[in-house]
Formats: structure tokens, sequence, C-alpha cells
């Protein structure tokens, strides 16, 4: 049913917890399903010098956030920002159809980080 990929971002996630004094701090909650994804990260010189999250609901929504963080964790905001819901479904090797809102709160927990950063 889910990919190895995924199973091992969900049993051994990346960037797992919160960074305190944050430069932007998101979550978001998909009111169909009831899974939150809550994202903080810092910025140093244009790049996401560190990136975290804290996620409750499905095994999807977990490993999603985790691929993500991963995808952009270094990069330019620049980068950050041209990410996508494909992108995260790619890097945790697919999602059943089912569970595609899994990728998509995590590109709109980033989004929504990233809109309080400016460029």
């Amino acid at each position: 049913m889910y990919s190895a990929q995924l199973l091992d971002h969900f049993q051994n996630p990346r960037n797992a917890g919160e960074i305190i004094e944050a430069d932007a701090v998101a979550e978001i909650e998909n009111p169909v399903c009831g899974d939150i994804v809550r994202l903080t990260l810092r910025v140093t010189a244009g790049c996401t010098s560190e990136i975290r999250f804290k996620a409750k609901g499905c095994v999807p929504a977990m490993a999603c956030a985790s691929a993500m963080t991963e995808l952009v964790a270094g990069k330019s905001l620049e980068r950050a920002r041209s990410l996508r819901r494909e992108d995260v479904i790619e890097a945790v090797g697919g999602v059943p159809q089912a569970s595609i809102h899994a990728a998509q709160l995590a590109i709109d927990v980033l989004s929504a980080a990233l809109r309080q950063i400016k460029s």
C-alpha cells in the first residue's frame, strides 16, 4: 500500500521538532481529515538554514511533511517557493490517490511559512 520511502519517512522522520525563536511559524489543519502540520523555519542569507515540523495525522501526512523539509533544507527561498506537490509525492515514492491531500498539506504549510519571510 505504501512505498518503502514513505514508510521510511514515517518511521524515521527527518527534521522533526520545533525551532525556538523561528523566523516563521505556520500551522495548517486539513478540515476534512483532521491532519495537522506545524512548520518552523529559520532563514540565513536567503536560504532555509533550519527547518522543523510537527505533524498529527495519517502516515502519509507525517511522511510528506518529513520529505518536504528535506527538499527545502539549506535551499534558497526561491527554490523553496517553487516546490510542488508532485515533488513531495515523488520524494516519498508515491502516495495512494486518497492520500494526495497529505502532500498538498505539506506544500500549503510551507507556503504559509514562506509568506512570512521577506525576500
